[in-house]
């Protein structure tokens, strides 16, 4: 005789539909959990010495791709530096009261010539999600003033050329170029190529934005401007804290960084607010870098800015660095 079967209850069932929902859940969410630990986490090490890598590119040795050694006749203060390569001074600005007080930093650059700005990555490595303070990557490449990049490791798009050599090319969007004859160009990654850009001399690039100003004037729609579509905009809108570049004339730069997140002391700067600074600093062309808690600026061993006000620096990818 065969014996019958029970006829599961509506409750074994509903319990049973719960727990695999619960299961399928968790999975998801554990691949999820993987996916973003892989995307902003773990390090994806593409080149793991780079100075040996920028000296086989240019045929040079480890470290002569330009000056690295001190200048013992550069005249410093606590505010400037003067020495045969550059002339740098910084100051500080605030404006406002209140929880609408705004603190920023510039420094007036004059260089001899355009590759005496350089560019360094963390750890002397490229690839994704390689960090380290600005300050220490300053200190690793015997730098007297740094600043934070545009922070390309986060991102696998973009057109990357560093001190001559080029280490990523795809082109996504409005980037900007030194050239080695000293001008310097915001440009469409996605009219061009890395090659074509080293032909026509030049020496690097960055690719973030928005230009925020166009022959002088602030450009138009700098609000709206999306530099990861794929992760939306957010982490450019409103007031926060900024980097920028600008340009006054041929190896005459000026950079601002620009506190924010911290009522009271420096609420930051819109972006729209910024191209204003930099306009006011006399720049024609001036272009926004990577900002929030990595906007940093590195001066003669010391941390000039005070980042999201707490005086400490969150890891970035890369550097602009004048060395002594």
């Amino acid at each position: 005789m065969t014996p019958l079967k029970s006829k599961p209850r509506k409750g074994s069932r509903v319990r049973r539909a719960v727990v695999a929902g619960a299961v399928a859940l968790t999975l998801s969410a554990g691949g999820a959990t993987a996916w973003a630990l892989d995307r902003f986490v773990v390090q994806h090490v593409e080149i793991s010495d780079v100075a040996a890598y920028q000296a086989s590119q240019t045929g040079t040795s480890q470290g002569t791709t330009a000056a690295t050694t001190s200048d013992s006749s550069a005249v410093t203060t606590d505010t400037s530096y003067v020495s045969d390569s550059s002339n740098i001074n910084i100051s500080t600005v605030t404006t406002g009261s209140g929880d609408s007080t705004v603190t920023y930093y510039v420094a007036d650059v004059v260089l001899d010539g355009a590759t005496t700005l350089q560019s360094a990555f963390a750890n002397n490595s490229f690839g994704e999600n390689i960090t380290e303070t600005t300050s220490a990557i300053a200190e690793a490449n015997n730098a007297v003033f740094a600043i934070n990049g545009d922070y390309y490791g986060f991102r696998d798009t973009g057109i990357v050329i560093r001190n001559g050599v080029v280490f990523r090319d795809d082109g996504a969007r409005q980037g900007l170029a030194f050239y080695r004859d000293g001008t310097v160009k915001v440009y469409d990654e996605t009219a061009t190529t890395a090659e074509q850009l080293l032909a026509d001399g030049v020496w690097n690039t960055l690719s973030f934005g928005p230009s925020l100003l166009d022959n002088g004037e602030v450009a138009d729609g700098i609000e709206d401007v999306e530099v990861d579509t794929n992760f939306g905009n957010h982490s450019i809108q409103g007031e926060q804290p900024r980097t920028a570049v600008g340009i006054i004339d041929e190896n005459h730069l000026v950079f601002v960084v620009v506190d924010g997140r911290s009522p009271g002391y420096s609420a930051g700067v819109t972006m729209t607010a910024l191209a204003e600074i930099m306009q006011g600093l006399g720049a024609t062309t001036a272009y926004n870098l990577d900002g929030g808690g990595s906007s940093t600026m590195y001066f003669i061993g010391e941390l000039v800015n005070n980042p999201l006000g707490e005086n400490k620096e969150r890891g970035t990818s890369d550097i602009l660095y004048i060395a002594q």
